[in-house]
Parts: C-alpha cells; structure tokens; sequence
C-alpha cells in the first residue's frame, strides 16, 4: 500500500491556525506518520506493536 492510498487523520490536538500539525495512518502491520503541513515530506513507519507502546509512554508520562 502506497502512502497516497493510506487513510490519514489530522491529530486532535490540531489547530486551524497552521500550527505544528501531525497525521497518522493505520495499515496492518505499521502506524504512519507525516507533517500534514508537507505530505510530499518523508514520514516514517513504525510496527503496531511499537505505536502502542508509544501512546502507553504518553499516557502515563
């Protein structure tokens, strides 16, 4: 799956003013991550199992 075919959501800590902005996209095995200020930019791609582990260290400072 290309990154033009993944299905991208916006952060919801994301402002209408341009400000600093992240979208991520979930395929089977990887979450996605890009600049939604510059799509055409480089992202990155971690495993599932690695973005939860991710979200847990946020959750829980």
């Amino acid at each position: 799956m290309s990154r033009d075919e993944l299905a991208w959501f916006k952060s919801s800590h994301s402002g209408t003013q341009g400000d600093d902005c992240v979208e991520v996209a979930v395929a089977k095995v990887s979450v996605h991550v890009r600049d939604s200020k510059d799509v055409a930019r480089p992202g990155f791609a971690v495993g599932r199992d690695g973005w939860a582990r991710f979200l847990q260290h946020l959750a829980h400072g």
